[in-house]
């Protein structure tokens, strides 16, 4: 049976998300967790974005599938709701135990038919966080937020991002993968400044490649600090190549808030459409690379 989970971590202990020999990743320590909880080997996770490292998460989404037996087993009444599924409230229980402090399962509950945490999302959403004045930062919150010496424009930033909205090739904002699209319809890009100071850049698409947030975060410092004109985003996305002058921010700024799924009648038609890999604007491509920042 397959189950969806639910996430939230900090980044920065990790070399990412996806397992690599030797590292600690964040699908590493979840799939031993997993195979300890449920008694079975180390399943395979499938998430909905995999992280560099560095990159925090909030609402970051996995599916895994389990043995009938082995959901069946776990015991424990509900815990924290009384209308939760007994074995899900005992999976979340748990794995409290057995992930490191650094990674939180939030929720955890039998997926619906026809769901897959990758190539059923509909859009994805990042903030990233900057801080530019010395009176607004927390060292408290320094692994979260990337300090700026210059004050920051933050209306040019927004007016310079606006025109990005829409169906693009990404490439010039992108670190392209062989054989990937660089396509993206970007759905959000917006700047703003909280009550406490920090600017955050508020970031929407149906699915992203990689580096692309950062490098327009990038892109949009250059343009508040008063380096770039504002029609200099714009100019380095019609040009259609990668922009060396396109710095890619620190990935400690990061983190994904946010994934979206259609409803549950709809998440079979979302995954086969999403499983389409195309490479040119007017075809909407998803997210056949499984690349989702950051």
């Amino acid at each position: 049976m397959r189950v969806r989970l639910d996430l939230a971590y900090d980044g920065a202990g990790f070399a990412g998300w996806a397992a690599q020999p030797g590292l600690r990743t964040v699908e590493g320590e979840l799939s031993r967790a997993l195979g300890r909880v449920l008694r079975v080997p180390a399943p395979r996770v499938v998430v909905a974005g995999r992280t560099d490292a560095g990159v925090s998460a909030r609402g970051q989404v996995v599916h895994v599938d389990v043995p009938v037996a082995a959901w069946e087993a776990l015991p424990g009444r509900a815990v924290g709701r009384a209308d939760a599924p007994a074995p899900a409230a005992s999976l979340l229980r748990r794995l409290a135990g057995a992930l490191p402090e650094d990674v939180v399962a939030r929720g955890a509950r039998p997926a619906p038919e026809g769901f897959d945490a990758r190539f059923g999302a509909l859009r994805r959403r990042y903030a990233y966080r900057v801080v530019d004045d010395p009176a607004a930062r927390d060292p408290l919150r320094r692994r979260e937020v990337l300090v700026v010496r210059r004050r920051l424009d933050e209306a040019a930033m927004a007016r310079a991002v606006a025109p990005l909205l829409g169906e693009h090739d990404w490439l010039p904002f992108c670190r392209p993968r062989e054989g990937a699209s660089t396509v993206r319809t970007l759905l959000r890009l917006g700047w703003s400044r909280r009550d406490d100071g920090v600017l955050v850049a508020d970031v929407e698409a149906d699915a992203f490649c990689h580096h692309m947030v950062r490098s327009l975060v990038g892109a949009s410092l250059a343009v508040g600090e008063g380096r770039r004109d504002e029609g200099w985003p714009a100019r380095v996305l019609a040009a259609g190549v990668r922009d060396p002058a396109v710095a890619v921010v620190p990935a400690h700024g990061l983190v994904l808030e946010e994934v979206v799924y259609p409803p549950d009648g709809e998440l079979a038609a979302q995954a086969r459409r999403a499983r389409v890999h195309r490479g040119t604007p007017g075809a909407r491509p998803g997210a056949a690379d499984g690349r989702v920042e950051p």
